[in-house]
């Protein structure tokens, strides 16, 4: 997609105005050398897209903003829409005026207007325009922070420097609400084909020796590329360099309306004053994810729209992706290859016989009918399995906002303070972690605020620039990690999501009125391309029955360093509330009945929360213990519980947003426990099934979604007979969840906060409360941001012990410097505490010779009902069991022949019995 800058320059020379550009010829010459026109500098980009097939990707060199506001036609980038500054950031160069000259020549035109358009020329309202971008977030701000700059001005803007609907030319001040700053005193005959050429140089006024900024100006002139009349110019003395230094971007504006819009058929950017980052080209792979499981490698990589966003449903393309594996010697030999399907625009490779002993660099090519996209391969590494690491260590996020509130769109936009992405604080501090497993556990992107509000009109396009952002973000930590990563109601445009069983929300509802009749808005292929992009990394579900509509699943398993992982689907299969229980009036999942007792009341034992198949999956999971399996984690996307209180005057959590945020340590009084039947405190039933499975293999829970970091240990029959949990923390937060029970438990430790210990969730659900991060004013800027408590959370897993810690730490807390988790945490425990249930008697102590940490399972006698399958650590253990009868006791190693069955065990007092497990062929 490039040409010789210079060779451009040369062929288009006769159209420069004298006046203007008097002295380009002098320094071009100088560039070039003696062969005038033969070379150019290494920081010169030319970008033409004649050869490019339509699409919506302008290419590698190109963010575009939005997505689904550009397109290539016919050999034209074209702007789709007519709204507030659409911009396309060019990611390889940036303007630093303070070394030289910026020369920038585009062709360019505004789409056909007709003739009333162009009446009321003197108007002020700027109606149309198109043009550049300089000076995006100045020097400092991150590149990819800036290329995010469009439709809301604010400090650190940029200055847009174009031609508007009625051939003005025109400079306007973008960090300060679009003000005029400069327009020509005539205008083009025409807009519709036009030549812009725009320099900065030096100017006049005295360089500020201490910052080595100083006064620049700006020319611009323009001339009807068909026409033969005079070009028109403008000149602007007297610009500050900060002003000009930064990132840079073609840029269509308009009103909302359906009026003109920018197109750009070259664009040209040379001189000293631009510098070249040639690594920073995106595409057309942007990242990947993956896992390993007994040996398969599942990987999944996600391209740009490198055809139109209408190709088929689920179909693959023409296209096909290229994996490589370095071999030794530094050869690259190619070793699968496999098709990118669409929407969606993602391959997938699945690997068997994977060695996962030593680690591998891998290479991705795009190949086919659109070979042509230019970028470069995309390279990684897949890890090598951690194998018998003490420590298996796992990084854990959710609620991935990337500006500081839906209302960004609109007004004035600081953004150094309110613009979070990339999250490189996050990714920092988490590379100090050293995690070996990596869980995204939903929320990546936000329909309404990450960035921009939800464009229902064009969902594809407005999923995929938003995904993208979350990928380009995380690239660098997937591209070498294992990583899980699920959906969650917002990352399917929802604001809570019952999907029913993957129905269709029903037709002619909106709002909470559809969500509360449970299924899904959007069309099926729509979601499965959501699924697709973010789940088919994961190894094959474990029943791949698609739910209703054709929507897939994606629930599964995963065997990854000796730690078994149980990905489940918490949405999908779960009733929606407002049917099952019409006495509560319930509204988006609360109840608005006052008289209506979510305690007595709200349970419907027929209502679902996982499904019947994911039930027995996780029944079959928990006794699964075969590969060396040592820990059992469920990974989901909310916790089965409601860590959360409201104003006791509240009838829903509308209100948490707005609700004043305490000193840190302060208790907030006056508040009840929250009934909010989007989280997983409902239905109580489902739960509670859930939660007897999980505990059968002593497993732990890590999920997000709450947006209030917490740990708690589940309590099933009594406090304390369940698993224990962490919920993470929010990246970034909008909705500051907070704990203050109206009342403080009588069981917690007297030095613990009031909010921990025994309570009950406004479900009745039993809860032991070990931490929780109260949003609170912690005195870190920006405070929009730090305030709501935001960060990710750490499980750690020690193999030789068995003790698991869990951790939520701040965003803002660095472990490489002393850095600690929020208050409370970390909360140890030992992994047999995960089924807590006080013990009814036990079975004989295990014996074992020939075979060191073996399986033990327990099943119930005369019915066979497990009771708990554990890897014991060393060569004894006593079972203990929770009520009288005669048990079953295998033990050994699961899949081999070394496993040993003993029946008629009985129950008893633990008196010092004992059982002999022998692995050396003799009778035992």
């Amino acid at each position: 997609m490039s040409r010789h800058p210079l060779e451009r320059t040369c062929l288009h020379r006769a159209g420069f105005s004298a006046k203007v550009f008097s002295r380009l010829l002098a320094v071009l010459l100088l560039s070039a050398g003696l062969g005038g026109c033969q070379g150019s500098r290494a920081t010169d980009l030319d970008l033409h897209w004649e050869e490019v097939p339509d699409r919506p990707w302008p290419g590698p060199d190109l963010w575009a903003n939005r997505l689904q506001d550009w397109e290539v036609r016919d050999g034209k980038l074209r702007a789709l829409s007519s709204l507030p500054m659409r911009t396309a950031h060019i990611l390889t160069r940036r303007g630093a005026p303070n070394d030289g000259e910026i020369l920038v020549t585009l062709r360019m035109g505004l789409s056909s207007t007709s003739e009333g358009s162009r009446e009321g020329q003197e108007s002020e309202v700027l109606a149309a325009a198109g043009g550049f971008l300089v000076g995006a977030g100045g020097a400092d701000l991150d590149y990819r922070r800036a290329a995010l700059i469009h439709h809301s001005p604010g400090p650190g803007g940029g200055l847009f420097l174009g031609v508007d609907e009625h051939g003005y030319l025109l400079v306007l001040d973008f960090s300060d609400e679009n003000r005029m700053l400069a327009r020509s005193e005539g205008a083009l005959p025409a807009t519709d084909s036009l030549e812009l050429r725009i320099r900065v140089s030096d100017g006049a006024g005295a360089r500020d020796s201490s910052s080595g900024d100083g006064e620049f100006s700006l020319a611009l002139e323009a001339r009807t590329l068909e026409g033969h009349d005079a070009p028109l110019t403008l000149d602007l003395q007297g610009i500050a360099g900060h002003r000009l230094a930064g990132g840079m971007a073609l840029a269509s504006h308009g009103t909302g309306e359906d009026g003109p819009r920018a197109w750009f058929s070259t664009a040209e950017v040379a001189g000293a004053g631009v510098e070249a980052h040639p690594d920073r080209g995106l595409g057309p792979i942007l990242g990947t994810q993956y896992t390993i499981s007994r040996s398969v490698l599942t990987l999944t990589a996600q391209l740009f729209p490198i055809s139109p966003l209408n190709a088929g449903p689920g179909t693959p393309s023409e296209n096909t992706v290229i994996m490589e594996t370095q071999e030794e010697g530094g050869s690259w030999v190619q070793t699968a290859s496999t098709p990118v399907v669409t929407p969606g625009y993602t391959a997938t490779f699945r690997m068997e016989d994977w060695n996962a002993s030593n680690s591998a660099s891998f290479r991705l090519t795009l190949q086919g009918a659109e070979e042509g996209n230019g970028g470069s391969p995309y390279v990684g590494t897949v890890r090598a399995d951690p194998g018998n690491g003490e420590e298996f260590v796992v990084a854990a996020f959710t609620g991935n906002h990337n500006v500081a509130s839906p209302g960004v769109d609109r007004g004035s936009f600081d953004w150094e303070r309110n613009l979070w992405f990339p999250h490189d604080d996050i990714l920092e501090h988490i590379k100090a972690h050293a995690p070996d497993f990596l869980f995204f556990s939903g929320d990546q992107v936000y329909e309404g605020a990450s960035p921009t509000r939800a464009d229902f009109q064009n969902p594809y396009g407005d999923y995929l620039y938003k995904w993208y952002l979350w990928l380009w973000a995380f690239r660098d930590l997937t591209r070498e990690t294992p990583a899980v990563t699920i959906p969650d109601d917002h990352d399917v445009f929802h604001g809570n999501v019952w999907g029913a069983g993957g129905i269709a929300t029903p037709p002619g509802l909106t709002g909470s009125e559809a969500q509360d009749a449970g299924g899904y808005r959007l069309p099926p292929d729509w979601v499965n391309m959501v699924q697709r992009t973010q789940t088919s990394h994961l190894p094959n579900p474990w029943d791949a029955t698609p739910s209703d509509q054709g929507i897939e699943v994606y629930f599964t398993d995963i065997l990854y360093g000796g730690v078994s992982f149980a990905v489940l689907e918490d949405r999908k299969f779960k009733s929606a509330p407002k049917g099952l229980l019409p006495d509560a009036e319930i509204r988006n999942g609360w109840a608005q009945n006052p008289d209506f007792d979510a305690r007595a009341e709200a349970d419907s034992p027929g209502a679902s929360l996982l499904g019947r198949s994911q039930e027995v999956f996780l029944e079959e999971w928990a006794a699964d213990w075969t590969g060396g399996t040592w820990m059992k984690v469920v990974l989901s996307q909310t916790i089965f519980g409601n860590v959360a209180t409201i104003p006791a005057d509240a009838m829903s959590g509308s209100v948490i947003p707005s609700l004043p945020i305490a000193e840190p340590g302060a208790y907030v009084t006056g508040d009840k426990t929250a009934a909010d039947m989007d989280s997983n405190g409902w239905p109580p039933s489902g739960r509670v099934r859930a939660l007897r499975s999980m505990r059968k293999g002593f497993a732990v829970h890590l999920a997000g979604d709450q947006h209030l970091a917490s740990t708690i240990q589940y309590g099933v029959d009594e406090y304390g007979d369940g698993p224990f949990a962490l919920c993470v923390p929010s990246v970034a937060n909008f909705w500051p969840r907070r704990w203050f029970p109206p009342e403080p438990s009588r069981t917690r430790d007297p030095d613990a906060p009031a909010y921990t210990g025994e309570f009950q969730d406004g479900f009745g659900n039993l809860m032991t409360v070990f931490a929780v991060s109260n949003p609170a004013q912690w005195g870190r800027e920006p405070t929009i941001l730090h305030n709501r408590a935001p960060g990710y959370g750490i499980a750690r897993f020690d193999r030789s012990t068995r003790e698991v810690s869990l951790e939520a730490w701040p965003r803002w807390s660095d472990p490489e410097t002393g850095g600690s988790p929020y208050p409370g945490w970390p909360v140890r425990f030992q992994q047999e505490q995960g089924y807590g249930a006080p013990p009814q008697g036990y079975l004989p102590t295990l014996v074992v010779e020939g075979i060191t940490d073996p399986v033990v399972q327990v099943i119930s006698e005369p019915g066979g009902t497990i009771v708990y399958t554990i890897r014991m650590r060393g060569t004894r253990f006593t079972p203990k069991v929770f009520g009288p009868g005669t048990y079953t006791v295998r033990v050994g190693e699961p899949g081999t022949d070394a496993m040993q069955t003993f029946q008629g065990l009985q129950a008893g007092p633990d008196t010092g019995r004992s059982l002999q497990v022998r692995f050396d062929g003799k009778p035992s």
